[in-house]
């Protein structure tokens, strides 16, 4: 069944979720800008932003406080927790983190290659960007990984993938804080990222996949956690 292609208001009412979530340009409790203002941002008129603002009202998103302002809800599915929660408390070592990686990255890879809209492209490779720029500085990268990786999630548009991701989180977490002491594996980062984005830049789904697994299979045999 072919998927249904959404609407401008819908893809805003994502925008401004991704602004959000992976942005973290908004936290809960946070008004948004002005109705001109946020507008002018997105590059939409009023009418499709008021729709996209009461798209995430109905899903509890944001809340519109009467002669105040549109503000972040304290809602907690804004943590992407889909019962899975849990899981990714669990002690769980380096290697069956990485496979769970293995498992599913190479498919997000695919699918976002594929169904990635301009903006959301467009922020793959901005946070892809800028990791390089971290690392090269040696500056802490966690945060803007994670991004990068969401990113690529969410540009799925397939919603449990999306709310996997706090499990991932943990993955790409130890695996940073291990490979910060091996240049190597550092090396081997810079260089998969830049072939993950260039796959993506050019919508090559398989490419993208392909690139994803080898990024995978690389940090586990720079770990030495990888078994063929």
């Amino acid at each position: 069944m072919q998927r249904k292609e959404k609407s401008l208001s819908e893809s805003v009412a994502d925008d401004i979720l991704a602004m959000i979530t992976i942005d973290k340009k908004f936290a809960i409790g946070d008004k948004l800008p002005n109705e001109n203002d946020l507008s002018t941002q997105l590059q939409v008129s009023r009418t499709t932003l008021r729709e996209a603002i009461r798209i995430l009202v109905a899903h509890n998103v944001l809340e519109i406080r009467r002669g105040k302002g549109t503000f972040v809800a304290n809602y907690k599915d804004l943590n992407e927790s889909l019962g899975l929660e849990e899981l990714s408390t669990i002690k769980m070592n380096v290697k069956d983190l990485y496979e769970m990686r293995l498992i599913f990255e190479p498919e997000t890879a695919y699918y976002a290659a594929k169904r990635a809209t301009d903006k959301e492209l467009e922020r793959i490779l901005y946070y892809g960007k800028l990791e390089e720029e971290l690392i090269l500085k040696n500056e802490d990268r966690r945060e803007t990984e994670r991004a990068f990786h969401k990113s690529i999630a969410k540009a799925t548009h397939n919603e449990f993938m999306d709310k996997l991701m706090p499990i991932l989180y943990k993955a790409i977490d130890k695996g940073v804080t291990l490979s910060d002491d091996n240049q190597s594996i550092v090396e081997d980062t810079l260089h998969d990222h830049r072939m993950i984005m260039e796959f993506l830049a050019k919508r090559d789904a398989e490419g993208a996949k392909i690139a994803m697994k080898l990024h995978i299979i690389r940090a586990m045999r720079g770990l030495g956690i990888y078994n063929e």
